[in-house]
């Protein structure tokens, strides 16, 4: 888990017990109260008050106690779902590192072909990678507009009309292996 959700589900379960001892209290000063007044008559306003106070916070707390509980169900859930997608994750990069190795070594000859500067390289492949123009810019420290200047030069060199015609000529060749 994130060191947010983490904390934020390590006060969740601090305030858990206040909320449901205040309910608690409620329900059982009601009750006492009611006990301690005796009422003759039970349709009385005060009495009514009292008893639509305790059911009340009595059912506020069943309500609460089954929502945190389904929403502890659900994060739990959600965490192995999260953790199995991460180990998908990393078996997929285990297995495809050599073809990435290669991969990237077929684009560094690739911009050697057509003589991008080491600035133009970064941008080029930050741009593979389907970067925008202010995310390059602020993973360089670069100014937008010089990361745009970049680019342009990037698509002259390698004869590409744009970010999606650059894309598609390292991957155009892709094929998926027959089933």
């Amino acid at each position: 888990m994130t060191v947010e959700l983490d904390a934020a589900v390590e006060e969740d379960r601090r305030v858990r017990p206040i909320v449901l001892t205040v309910l608690s209290v409620v329900v059982a000063g009601s009750a006492v109260d009611l006990y301690l007044d005796k009422p003759a008559d039970w349709f009385t306003p005060h009495v009514l008050i009292e008893l639509a106070l305790m059911f009340t916070s009595a059912a506020a707390a069943v309500f609460l106690w089954r929502a945190w509980r389904r929403t502890a169900h659900a994060l739990v859930a959600s965490e192995r779902s999260r953790t199995a997608a991460e180990v998908d994750r990393r078996a997929w990069q285990s297995r495809a590192e050599q073809a990435l190795r290669g991969m990237a070594y077929a684009i560094d000859q690739q911009f050697d072909a057509w003589k991008l500067t080491p600035a133009e390289r970064e941008v080029a492949l930050m741009l593979l990678k389907g970067h925008g123009h202010k995310q390059i810019a602020f993973g360089t420290g670069r100014s937008e507009s010089t990361v745009r200047q970049h680019a342009v030069s990037v698509y002259g060199k390698s004869g590409q009309g744009g970010r999606a015609e650059l894309a598609a000529f390292f991957l155009e060749g892709l094929m998926l292996p027959a089933a």
